[in-house]
């Protein structure tokens, strides 16, 4: 079995050529946490083919990380933001910090993982808010599985435009194609609501039919659209604490165009930004992550603008729910 690193070591510093996300602190030492939310760099996944733990979607943490550009900073934090109806942080003495990168090894693919899950748990157990950057939509599961600190029932929800139950490809369980299914298989999972489902994916009709029998409710972006999103917060629970992962092309290409698999049809900016203020006021949003970004295929920066809006909704949301007292 694969060994997880003592927490100290699991988080490297950014690269110099890089920063810290909104420049919040940088804290890497995970045994000395002292933070209300803490963001965290999760570039890799488990690869389907030997050539495929480094790729586009491994560079996005960094490029979150430098969106924007530092004379725009300032008025992220400290002007007033109509999203929030307040400066970013209310004025309030909240601990934003950012925890840096897992570490990765091609000699071992796994191990990042398992540095990430050990990473995860030292957030949860200093019951700090966990935002992660990914890579893909493999690198979820470790943090799912990091979530059995709270030792109680959790609600997943899941915006994408894919299903995400497959067993496997190429052999691999924990790729891209499964944290769903992976996640069903965890004890401290109760209820999985996935929205924004259309198109063509991976999925066959036998992941739907195990999704379905599990209880997944699936809804497909078509019927969001319809019924809208005050409908949506109705099919999530109130009595159960929300873990939230966010598929970058979950959302419309129109507004996030930098994604490997573009699918018409997802939801707008209004819609997310709706769905996640009701899921922050619904239950405590125990963390979310931001996966699937491809830096090299965004275009005039649309993808980037739109992922520190959200980011920055996430964080602002949390503020003023009361969590930090």
């Amino acid at each position: 079995m694969t060994q997880i690193e003592p927490t100290t070591h699991c988080v490297e510093a950014i690269a110099p050529s890089s920063r810290t996300f909104l420049d919040f602190s940088l804290a890497t030492d995970l045994s000395a946490l002292n933070a209300d939310i803490a963001i965290l760099g999760i570039p890799f996944g488990l690869p389907y083919s030997a050539d495929g733990l480094a790729n586009d979607q491994s560079r996005a943490p960094d490029a979150l990380r430098r969106f924007p550009i530092d004379a725009d900073i300032a008025y992220t934090r400290q002007h007033y933001d109509f999203d929030l109806g307040g400066t970013l942080l209310d004025d309030r003495d909240i601990r934003v910090v950012d925890c840096g990168n897992v570490r990765g090894d091609r000699s071992d693919p796994r191990q990042h993982y398992a540095n990430a899950e050990a990473a995860a748990r030292a957030i949860f157990e200093r019951r700090a808010t966990l935002i992660s950057l990914g890579g893909d939509h493999g690198v979820p599961i470790p943090v799912l599985r990091a979530l059995e600190v709270f030792g109680r029932e959790i609600t997943l929800v899941q915006i994408d435009a894919h299903l995400d139950w497959r067993e496997d490809i190429n052999g691999e369980r924990e790729g891209y194609s499964s944290p769903m299914r992976r996640a069903s298989e965890m004890p401290w999972i109760a209820d999985i609501v996935q929205i924004g489902l259309r198109g063509i994916g991976s999925a066959r009709a036998a992941e739907v039919n195990d999704a379905r029998a599990y209880g997944a409710t699936l809804l497909d972006a078509y019927t969001v659209h319809e019924r809208g999103i005050p409908w949506v917060l109705d099919q999530v629970p109130d009595d159960k604490p929300i873990y939230l992962t966010v598929d970058a092309d979950g959302l419309d290409p129109s507004i996030m165009p930098g994604v490997i698999a573009q699918t018409p049809g997802g939801l707008n900016w209004v819609q997310i930004r709706q769905l996640v203020h009701g899921l922050v006021n619904k239950n405590r949003l125990l963390g979310m992550d931001l996966v699937e970004i491809a830096p090299s295929r965004d275009v005039g920066d649309t993808t980037l603008i739109h992922a520190e809006r959200l980011l920055c909704n996430v964080i602002g949301a949390c503020v003023r729910a009361n969590y930090y007292r």
